[in-house]
């Protein structure tokens, strides 16, 4: 890599230790051609370990993609033995049922692929990439982030211990509230929905047969996504009215609005965990970089739930980064100038607000009342259903395999 003489403290230092900064740490440092940068990972809170006797309520579908790019993060081992494969997706409108021609079923069978990804505890993710093998030569920084400056020479680090580290460049992945965008001055655009996710874990009186529910209702959609014991996840999208509502109701009111809500896809549901209200926006960053910072992310992009794509944008969005950083040092180019970091930019931006488009536009589809909207939403999940090539291409995206994606997500990556 091209640097100047100065001695920095670090290359670069990544704002957040969440899942999506703890992957980039791991993957800058498994990269033969970046693994002699020295890099520090800046956040207040540890890890926490999992707990096998209580499953946590925040989990994620990992797409194909995202398991490819943990593979090469060297933390796909320690998940795989906790994740749920699910193998089909069946997507149907309040007014039809999952058996009606107009239902929307996705089928790893049409694929080549085994499944359509997996289901896991963010915390399990999270602490695998903690404990990955390419992380030991990370320095951890136990600290928040309070202050940034930039001038051509350096990126200078100011931690709320009074700490202050000087590097090459700033990567901001400490998520949607991210003081790191905040601090660089990058305002974001988008809006908060009128609905809140519902999250809790359930007992189903039907077997999920690997197999992700999701049934759009008029505030917002319901999914039921399978765990690998046999229950199934909620997330359940509606007004802040209803989701309070939700939370505040006795277990039994809860299971029986819950088994009404899904249309009994499943049978018989039982709350079989606590409950949790996540309110639901979308933002996406005016610039994802400037010289010497880039955000990754929730830093960058926060989406609607209803596709499961969030972290998968993000690992996502680490694989591009690093793959752009690992070709500009191999032609000794600064890999904190605009030039460069702007590469990762045009990629990743216009790649997310396609996704990020296609979900807000689903979303609000699938909300509007009209009845001759409800008739052109069924005529058209009727038509995707039809027709094979556009439900490959669909699952395809899902997957994160499709569009332009990075080399790492293409492939599953050699590890030592």
């Amino acid at each position: 890599m091209a640097t100047s003489r100065r001695k920095f403290d670090f290359d670069i230092v990544i704002v957040g230790s969440g899942m999506v900064g703890t992957c980039l740490a791991a993957l800058l440092a498994g990269d033969d051609a970046l693994s002699s940068l020295k890099i520090a990972l800046v956040d207040p809170a540890a890890p926490r370990k999992p707990d096998d006797r209580a499953m946590d309520l925040r989990v994620s579908a990992l797409s194909r993609a995202s398991e490819r790019i943990l593979t090469a993060a060297r933390a796909w081992d320690a998940i795989v033995p906790h994740a749920s494969p699910y193998s089909d997706m069946v997507v149907w409108d309040a007014a039809s049922t999952p058996e009606r021609p107009d239902a929307l079923r996705f089928s790893a069978a049409e694929t080549a692929e085994p499944n359509l990804g997996h289901i896991v505890e963010n915390l399990r993710v999270q602490w695998a990439l903690h404990e990955s093998p390419l992380l030991r030569g990370v320095t951890e920084v136990r600290s928040a982030l309070a202050g940034l400056e930039f001038d051509e020479n350096s990126a200078r680090v100011t931690l709320e211990d009074g700490r202050r580290l000087t590097c090459q460049i700033v990567i901001g992945a400490d998520g949607s509230q991210s003081v790191a965008r905040q601090l660089a001055g990058i305002g974001r655009s988008g809006w908060a929905y009128d609905q809140t996710a519902v999250v809790a874990h359930l007992h189903t009186g039907k077997p999920h047969r690997e197999t992700a529910w999701q049934r759009f209702l008029p505030n917002g959609p319901l999914a039921f996504l399978p765990l690998q014991d046999g229950r199934v996840s909620l997330v359940w999208s509606t007004t802040p009215d209803e989701a309070a509502s939700l939370q505040a109701a006795s277990e039994a009111e809860f299971s029986e609005r819950v088994a009404i809500a899904s249309d009994h896809v499943l049978g018989q549901v039982t709350l079989a965990s606590g409950r949790a209200g996540f309110p639901l926006a979308l933002w996406h960053a005016r610039a994802y970089v400037q010289p010497r910072l880039a955000l990754v992310g929730d830093a960058a992009h926060t989406i609607h739930p209803l596709a499961g794509q969030g972290v998968n944008l993000g690992f996502l969005d680490c694989a591009s980064l690093v793959q752009v950083l690992a070709a500009a040092s191999a032609k000794g180019e600064e890999l904190h100038g605009l030039r460069v970091l702007r590469r990762y930019e045009r990629w990743r931006r216009s790649e997310n607000a396609v996704v990020m488009g296609v979900c807000d536009t689903i979303n609000r589809l699938f909300t509007e009342k009209s009845v001759a909207i409800a008739g052109l939403r069924r005529f058209g999940l009727s038509m995707v259903t039809s027709q094979p090539y556009l439900r490959r291409t669909l699952v395809e995206r899902a997957l994160g395999v499709g569009g332009d994606a990075p080399q790492l997500a293409r492939r599953i990556a050699a590890t030592n």
